[in-house]
């Protein structure tokens, strides 16, 4: 007995597609916190009272990938790794990876194609691995690295405009130093 059934899907296989991440918003986890509507099965909305802080990311440093696993007696569920490189080690940034290792988290993942995306939907995302580096050479990477993991019931749900509009556009709003 089927549980659901294949639907049709159509595109432009001729419409740009660009691959990167332009900016990442991350808050305190809230249960219930985004509003899905379940015909256009998007995010619409937010809960009151959620302080979203914005990451901005330098080009080439950041990507979201996700990962339907399932086992052999029934459970499925999708994985999304959320990886991040903040550059230059700096006391801010030291003190914000403490506290990443410390909370539970919602984010919002705007991609190069300006699809915004939500992690967090069914349980909190958290830091799954992280570190920092100084690089050998002058020309090598100083920077901290950081996994975020949100593990979900489904691939992350896209959010809408109206929405995304909502969330902090001024980086200095957002009271999170440039990374």
């Amino acid at each position: 007995m089927a549980c659901n059934t294949i639907k049709a899907l159509s595109y432009d296989l001729c419409q740009n597609n660009l691959g990167g991440i332009k900016n990442i918003w991350l808050a305190n986890y809230k249960e219930n916190a985004a509003t899905v509507e379940s015909e256009a099965n998007e995010v619409s909305g937010f809960a009151d009272g959620v302080t979203w802080y914005k990451y901005p990311i330098r080009k080439g440093t950041a990507s979201m990938t996700s990962t339907y696993n399932t086992s052999t007696d029934g459970a499925s569920y999708v994985s999304t790794e959320l990886s991040l490189v903040f550059t230059r080690m700096e006391t801010q940034k030291r003190v914000a990876m403490t506290s990443f290792a410390l909370a539970e988290a919602m984010a919002v993942v705007e991609d190069s194609n300006g699809k915004y995306w939500f992690l967090g939907k069914d349980a909190p995302i958290t830091l799954t691995a992280g570190g920092g580096e100084t690089g050998t050479a002058k020309g090598d990477r100083n920077a901290y690295t950081a996994t975020f993991t949100d593990e979900s019931l489904t691939f992350p749900y896209e959010v809408t405009a109206s929405a995304a509009e909502k969330l902090p556009k001024d980086d200095a709003a957002s009271s999170v130093p440039s990374l």
